[in-house]
């Protein structure tokens, strides 16, 4: 069974859940362009790095789409990453073989979600990114410069619960953006 990050529900607004998250460790693929993302950071945790050693795979995957702070423009920069083991830091991961992927640390921080079922498909994405943002302004919460995966313009992430396999109507997605409230 995978193991999903611990969160405290802070609050809600609509749809909108606010979530408080611990400092977390990712494994991060840049511009993978394609499924080459998800391929580098599975075989990275199934022990693609210096120690060979397996890592247990911590639900959500995390996609992102960085868009400039005059949103709903949507930039061709991406990233996927995986969420390390809870507890762990940075330093106690085992180093890539592959130099696409990169570790860093999260910072603990706030974000605001809206959880949707099926695949994630680009429309049913933007249609919910679009859903959030909206939600947000009308609330008067502005999104904060989002750390989600080491982004430093606005960032929405799109969390992804289940494999590969999963039937759309039983897959957990979220799209998620950093806030300050």
């Amino acid at each position: 069974m995978t193991e999903t990050v611990a969160y405290d529900v802070t609050g809600q607004i609509g749809e909108i859940e606010f979530r408080k998250y611990p400092q977390l460790v990712l494994a991060t693929v840049h511009n993978p362009g394609d499924e080459s993302g998800f391929s580098s950071l599975f075989a990275y945790i199934t022990g693609n790095n210096h120690v060979r050693g397996k890592i247990p795979m911590t639900a959500p995957g995390i996609t992102s789409q960085r868009i400039p702070m005059t949103a709903p423009v949507v930039s061709d920069e991406q990233s996927m990453s995986f969420v390390m083991p809870a507890g762990k830091i940075e330093l106690e991961m085992p180093e890539p073989l592959d130099n696409r992927v990169q570790l860093s640390t999260l910072p603990a921080r706030e974000i605001a979600v809206i959880r949707f079922k099926g695949y994630t498909r680009r429309n049913e994405v933007e249609t919910v990114k679009a859903r959030l943002l909206d939600s947000l302004k009308n609330a008067g919460i502005t999104p904060w410069a989002s750390r989600c995966c080491n982004s430093t313009t606005l960032g929405l992430c799109n969390y992804r619960y289940n494999a590969p396999w999963t039937p759309g109507f039983l897959r957990r997605n979220e799209v998620a953006i950093e806030v300050t409230r």
